[in-house]
C-alpha cells in the first residue's frame, strides 16, 4: 500500500490547539501523514497528468544540427555581399535528408523548414523574397543577407545532458512532448492511487431509480468521481453503504484493505445515524482530526488505517463535499504522488464580501476577465451547503479569513478550482 503514517496523529503543527483546527493546520496534518506512492515505469502516452519521479535529460544538443527555420534557398552570404544576385539551383534538400554540399558560391540549394543547413552555406533567403524560374533564384537588388540569417544554431536551445524536466512535476502536454524529444519511450512516474468513493445514507436513491418524496438523489459521489477523473485519476471504485454500523464495518474493512484512499461522503456529523467515525474507529483507523474551523464543511474527518490507507470522510451536504474535496483531498493525493511544488492561485474579489462567523469562509465564485485582461472572482454564494444547484457555472471557491469582517473589492486571496 502506498500510504504510510509519517508521525503521531497529533504531530506538531504551528499554532495547533485541541478541538477544531484551521484549514492550513488540517492541510499540514494531511501532508504530514502521507508518503509518496510507489514508482512505476509507464509508456509515455499513459503518463499525462502523472507526477514525474525521475529527471529527464537532453539526449542530444537541441537543435542537434544547424537547423533551417524558413523555406527558401541556402546560400553563401559572402556571395551576396560581393554583388551576386542570381543563383543556380543545384538541388533540393528536404527536412530529414542528409546535408548536401554547396558546389560553389554561385549556386544555391532549395531548402525546406527543419532541414539541416547544407555544407558551404551560412544563410537562408526566405522564398517570399525570391523569384524562382528556370532553375535559378534571383534576389531583389536591394535585398541584404546576413550570415546565419534564418538558421537555428545547433545547441542554442540546450546542450546534451542538460536537465529538461525535474522529478516532482505534474506532466502536461508540453512535458510529454519534451520527454518524447529526449527519446524517452517510457518514464518513471508515481503509481496512480487506487481510490474508493463511498456514499452513506438510507435516504439516497440512484439517478434513474424510482424515488419517494422523502428521499434524495445520490449525487455527491458523481461529483467526486467527475472531479477526480477530470484530473486524470482513473483507478476509482464506487460503493454505497447504509446507516447501519455492522454493514459499515463489514464493507469498509474490504475497502480499507484493497485501496490506497477511501473517500466517504456523509455520516460524519453529530446525528444519531452519523456512524462513520465509530465504524472507522472500530476498524482501527486512527483519527488525525475531526472538524475544521470552516464554513461549509466543518465536520470533515481524516484518518489513517492500519494498512496505511488514507481515509477522507467528507460532510454529506453537496457543497461541503466538493469544497473539502478540492481544498484537502486533491492536494493530498498529489502530495502522495510526489508532486514537489504546487502553484498557489490567487485572485481579487470583484465586489466586497462580509464574513460574519469566526470561521474560514469558502465562497463559490465565477471567474471573469475584465477589459484589461485581469481576472476577478465574482461572488456566487449558495443558499446553504445543500444548495448544489447554485454551483452551476461557478469555477471554484475563494478562501476568506474568519470574521467578523468585510473584505473589500480587490481583496486578494486563494482560489481553488472544482
Amino acid at each position: 500500500n502506498g500510504f504510510r503514517r509519517r508521525a503521531d496523529c497529533r504531530g506538531y503543527v504551528p499554532g495547533y490547539t485541541p478541538g477544531m483546527i484551521s484549514p492550513s493546520q488540517a492541510e499540514h496534518l494531511i501532508e504530514q501523514q502521507l508518503t509518496c506512492l510507489p514508482i512505476e515505469s509507464l509508456p509515455l502516452v499513459q503518463c499525462v497528468g502523472a507526477v514525474l519521479r525521475e529527471n529527464i535529460y537532453a539526449e542530444r544538443d537541441h537543435p542537434p544540427f544547424d537547423r533551417v527555420s524558413m523555406d527558401g534557398i541556402a546560400i553563401d552570404s559572402t556571395a551576396v555581399a560581393a554583388g551576386q544576385r542570381d543563383f543556380v539551383i543545384q538541388g533540393v534538400q528536404a527536412a530529414g535528408d542528409p546535408p548536401l554540399t554547396l558546389a560553389n558560391s554561385q549556386h544555391a540549394i532549395e531548402i525546406m523548414t527543419g532541414a539541416v543547413l547544407p555544407s558551404g552555406c551560412d544563410a537562408i533567403v526566405p522564398v517570399e523574397h525570391l523569384r524562382l524560374a528556370d532553375g535559378r533564384a534571383t534576389l531583389p537588388g536591394e535585398f541584404k543577407v546576413a550570415a546565419r540569417a534564418n538558421v537555428h544554431a545547433r545547441g542554442s536551445d540546450c546542450l546534451q545532458g542538460a536537465t529538461l524536466l525535474h522529478a516532482g512535476i505534474r506532466l502536461g502536454a508540453p512535458e510529454i512532448a519534451i520527454a518524447a524529444g529526449a527519446g524517452m519511450a517510457r518514464i518513471r512516474v508515481s503509481a496512480e492511487p487506487t481510490i474508493s468513493v463511498i456514499s452513506t445514507g438510507n435516504e439516497l436513491i440512484e439517478p434513474g431509480d424510482p424515488i419517494e418524496p422523502h428521499q434524495i438523489r445520490r449525487s455527491n459521489v458523481y461529483g467526486i468521481v467527475a472531479a477526480l477523473r477530470r484530473r486524470g485519476l482513473q483507478r476509482i471504485a464506487d460503493d454505497h453503504l447504509p446507516d447501519d454500523l455492522d454493514a459499515l464495518r463489514r464493507r469498509l474493512r474490504i475497502h480499507l484493505d484493497t485501496h490506497d484512499v477511501v473517500i466517504l461522503s456523509g455520516g460524519v456529523s453529530m446525528g444519531k445515524f452519523d456512524l462513520v467515525p465509530q465504524a472507522l474507529a472500530d476498524l482501527g483507523v486512527r483519527e488525525i482530526f475531526h472538524k475544521v474551523s470552516q464554513r461549509p464543511g466543518k465536520p470533515m474527518w481524516f484518518g489513517i488505517a492500519p494498512s496505511g490507507t488514507a481515509v477522507f470522510a467528507l460532510p454529506g451536504n453537496p457543497v461541503s463535499t466538493l469544497v473539502c474535496l478540492a481544498r484537502y483531498v486533491v492536494p493530498g493525493l498529489y502530495t502522495a504522488m510526489g508532486e514537489s511544488s504546487r502553484a498557489i492561485e490567487k485572485i481579487a474579489l470583484a465586489e466586497s464580501v462580509k464574513v460574519t462567523p469566526a470561521l474560514t469562509y469558502f465562497m463559490p465564485v465565477s471567474i471573469t476577465i475584465d477589459d484589461w485582461g485581469r481576472p476577478w472572482a465574482e461572488p456566487r454564494p449558495t443558499n446553504g451547503s445543500g444548495d448544489y444547484a447554485a454551483l452551476s457555472g461557478t469555477d471554484g471557491f475563494v478562501e476568506l479569513p474568519p470574521g467578523p469582517n468585510e473584505y473589500p473589492k480587490g481583496f486578494v486571496t486563494r482560489v481553488y478550482r472544482w
